[in-house]
């Protein structure tokens, strides 16, 4: 069984197991247990999903670069592209397999006999950990295209067979049903140490876990839409009433203020004393309303996304993004904001404003998902600027203006896809790899590499080298059936 420990997190992980006799309860030696608690597991992959998401350490996510939100000040590299220098593919792939899908596994084996979990919260807990994996599982399939799948996760098999991905994706949507099925609304997830929650995501509510595995139904099923869209309207038309309704429901995790356990931003841009990334002139101007679709109008977020430079050029220029894909000064340029600083800024897996995005499109497209698109995609841009401190009088002012308003956003002309991919694209700021799946599907904003990159931008990561080498045989075979492992290779869903 394996064995793991979290510091400064308030979840017992390990217990010893169920013992037979007065004999047997005597001899347990209880600095050598041999059972782990489920919850303990759960929290491990939570934690470490979360973290992965929102990282901004460029070993292992640097999607805030190939989205334009950010560029660097000394070392360039990743920002033209370079994903092997660094291994980037594999702390990605290893951190979600290793550390969140093994853990998971562990926790679906070990619920059953878990005396720590309820009776009546057993298949709760299970559809808590189903939700975990299937949310990785898409993760990696729209990271990567065909993946280990089927025969993954097996320590007697060193060199699985790649799933193909829409056959993967099918196998996720069908799985996610199950789980959703599986919730008993009159129990809790049962995930306790003690009489404190072990949940580090939604604190043992189910009624929040039924919400985000709806959330991820409908977020699955738009990521759907160009390649099958009767598939992704009756999937997306069954998760209405059963979503997140307010930025009270948003799916995350609240770090605390002890190392290591804080908000991994904090880690990189605080504790590190390193001054490594600044925003983009083209994310800044946007939002300084001095170039793109809503010029003359500055976005509340701004003093949020960004700190003003130090020592700006000129002194007037408060706010002034560095030039994507090159070295940049980290005192005329603007560095990320102080929210973004916090030890205890939340990880965020599934926003409020997230969702009411989706919804807008899902109305676009003719869903039947309730409201219009005007509403929805007023609701998405009200909750960001709430979300990150504004007020609703800013919100309202905002949305009038004619470069935001939904009936004038992008002009005369302008598509869905490009009034609700701008906004989107902002308000999905500190949720990286959301904001990459979606730039991708939605194409807009219009993104153009740096002069200086080694590559198109990408628009999925390489396999790890070590997959190249150990298994090579099944490496190769999927590299050919996506069309080339490479990182302008689109994936299936990915069809403009």
């Amino acid at each position: 069984m394996k064995k793991i420990l979290l510091s400064g997190l308030s979840v017992a992980l390990l217990t010893t197991s169920c013992v037979g006799s007065l004999e047997d309860n005597f001899n347990v030696d209880p600095k050598s247990p041999t059972t782990a608690l489920a919850s303990g597991f759960i929290a491990n992959a939570e934690r470490t999903l979360a973290r992965t998401v929102v990282s901004t350490n460029v070993n292992l996510n640097p999607l805030r670069f190939y989205v334009q939100y950010w560029a660097a000040t000394d070392y360039p590299t990743e920002s033209r592209y370079d994903l092997n220098t660094r291994s980037i593919p594999g702390a990605f792939w290893n951190a979600l397999y290793r550390d969140c899908l093994r853990d998971l596994r562990e926790a679906k084996a070990t619920i059953p006999n878990d005396l720590s979990v309820p009776a009546a919260s057993k298949a709760n807990a299970t559809a808590v950990a189903e939700v975990l994996e299937i949310y990785t599982w898409a993760t990696l399939v729209e990271t990567f295209g065909n993946v280990p799948y089927s025969e993954a996760l097996n320590f007697t098999n060193a060199r699985p067979a790649y799933d193909d991905q829409a056959k993967v994706y099918a196998d996720l949507i069908a799985r996610l049903d199950v789980a959703i099925g599986q919730f008993n609304p009159a129990a809790n997830t049962g995930l306790l140490t003690g009489t404190a929650s072990a949940d580090l995501l939604n604190n043992n509510s189910t009624a929040l876990w039924i919400k985000f595995a709806n959330a991820l139904k409908l977020r699955m099923a738009l990521t759907l839409a160009d390649v099958d869209n009767a598939k992704a309207k009756t999937m997306a038309e069954a998760t209405v009433g059963k979503l997140p309704a307010s930025n009270a429901d948003v799916i995350d995790l609240a770090f605390n203020g002890t190392f290591p356990n804080t908000n991994p931003l904090y880690e990189d841009l605080v504790r590190s004393g390193r001054t490594d990334f600044v925003g983009t002139s083209f994310f800044i101007n946007q939002l300084k309303g001095t170039t793109g679709p809503v010029t003359g109008t500055v976005d509340p977020r701004l003093n949020d996304y960004f700190d003003p430079a130090t020592n700006p050029t000129p002194a007037t220029n408060l706010y002034n993004g560095g030039t994507y894909g090159g070295a940049n000064s980290p005192e005329t340029n603007s560095q990320p904001g102080a929210k973004l600083r916090a030890q205890t800024l939340p990880g965020v897996l599934i926003s409020y404003a997230q969702v009411e995005f989706l919804l807008a499109e899902a109305a676009a497209r003719g869903y039947a998902v309730g409201g219009t698109p005007e509403s929805h995609y007023n609701a998405a841009v009200t909750a960001s600027i709430l979300e990150w401190g504004g007020t609703a009088a800013e919100a309202t002012a905002y949305l009038a203006q004619p470069g935001v308003a939904y009936a004038t956003a992008g002009g005369a002309g302008a598509t869905y896809k490009q009034k609700i991919g701008y906004q989107e694209w902002v308000a999905l700021y500190n949720q990286p790899v959301d904001a990459w799946r979606e730039w991708r599907r939605l194409d807009y904003p219009v993104l153009t590499a740096p002069t200086t990159a080694i590559s198109g931008i990408p628009v999925r990561f390489l396999y790890p080298v070590v997959e190249q080498n150990i298994n090579g045989a099944n490496y190769s075979q999927a590299a050919a059936a996506i069309g080339g492992d490479k990182v302008e290779t689109k994936l299936f869903w990915d069809k403009f």
